[in-house]
């Protein structure tokens, strides 16, 4: 490794779930949404004029911006699109945090904020969660940068809108980054509503888990028009055409088709409380879930993780102080969830 550079080298880089090739596993360790996305999706793809793919996207993703925008009631000037939003929350890191300390994040949360804020040589002021998981407003004052995770991964465990906007108004010296991949599975409100009362808040949310896009990598974020032009900056330091034409298309269907959006995100929510229920009177306890995922304690978390993988159910396990005594589970259809229950009975 002689060629690589001194921030190269000292990179600890994010570890992604298994992703296994070959058939019969039921796969409940990387958060994916069990059902197909939208039928409209299939219907644009279908559609696309394919000799158009010797052109360049449109830099912007102006359609989906202004679909976006009309869906959340806001300016189309407050809506940045990216490559996922993990890439969207890379630019959030560099654009607004990079080379400042005292950037406030809980010690448990999304594995790739401490990979970012080594990245762009973010100085981190770790908060810890509470006994019960949860992150506590109070600690969160006067911060350079605040990142949040809402609700939390991998714990399930969310914030009311009042309690983020606290956290925003406790932090006017720093934009306080608030993270939705999951929100969509809770009946709580989204943060954007309190984008145009504060200048120091962006929401960053996702197509790859409520609209079953995974595979497509679309994400998005909403704030003020400067902390846009913030994003448009690592974007065109980068790659000024993250987003292909076809995802664009794909994710445009996908955001009109609210009537199917709305049905799968229930029958998730449906299982995730009947998951929930059956593991706790097996004993086990389990975390209060707004995401489509629980994270569940287990006496031996490490032996039941390997038990499933031995009769192929993938889950995720990390073998880190304060969580290594759990599993996070995504929840599947009801039939995988009856098959990882089984697999848990026998274990």
């Amino acid at each position: 490794m002689q060629y690589l550079s001194k921030k190269a080298a000292s990179l600890t880089p994010y570890v992604a779930g298994l992703q296994p090739q070959e058939p019969g596993w039921v796969k409940l360790n990387t958060n994916e949404n069990p059902y197909p996305p939208s039928p409209r999706v299939a219907e644009v793809l279908a559609r696309a004029d394919a000799a158009r793919l010797r052109l360049y996207p449109d830099s912007d993703s102006t359609l989906l911006c202004n679909v976006l925008a009309d869906r959340l009631n806001v300016p189309a000037e407050n809506v940045f699109v990216g490559n996922g939003s993990d890439e969207v929350l890379g630019f959030a890191f560099g654009a607004f945090f990079g080379g400042k300390h005292g950037v406030m994040m809980p010690d448990i949360s999304y594995g790739f904020y401490p990979v970012w804020a080594a990245l762009f040589d973010v100085g981190v002021d770790v908060r810890p969660l509470s006994a019960d998981f949860t992150i506590n407003p109070d600690a969160y004052k006067d911060a350079a940068g605040v990142v949040i995770a809402n609700p939390n991964a991998p714990t399930g465990v969310a914030l009311t809108l009042a309690e983020i906007e606290r956290i925003v108004q406790q932090n006017p010296g720093g934009v306080v980054l608030v993270d939705e991949a999951y929100l969509d599975f809770s009946d709580l409100e989204c943060a954007v509503s309190l984008v145009p009362q504060y200048d120091n808040l962006l929401v960053v949310r996702t197509f790859s888990k409520s609209h079953s896009l995974a595979g497509l990598r679309v994400g998005y974020a909403v704030g003020h028009a400067d902390l846009i032009d913030g994003l448009q900056r690592m974007k065109h330091s980068f790659n000024s055409y993250p987003l292909d034409m076809l995802a664009q298309l794909g994710a445009a269907a996908s955001m009109a088709d609210a009537d199917y959006w709305e049905e799968t995100r229930r029958r998730i929510i449906a299982t995730r409380e009947r998951t929930a229920e059956a593991l706790r009177t097996l004993g086990y306890t389990v975390l209060p879930s707004q995401a489509n995922f629980l994270f569940v304690r287990a006496s031996d978390a490490k032996g039941l993780y390997e038990h499933l993988l031995a009769h192929k159910v993938l889950v995720r396990y990390w073998d880190k102080p304060r969580i290594r005594d759990f599993l996070r589970v995504t929840i599947g259809t009801d039939e995988e969830m009856e098959a990882f229950l089984q697999c848990v009975k026998q274990f």
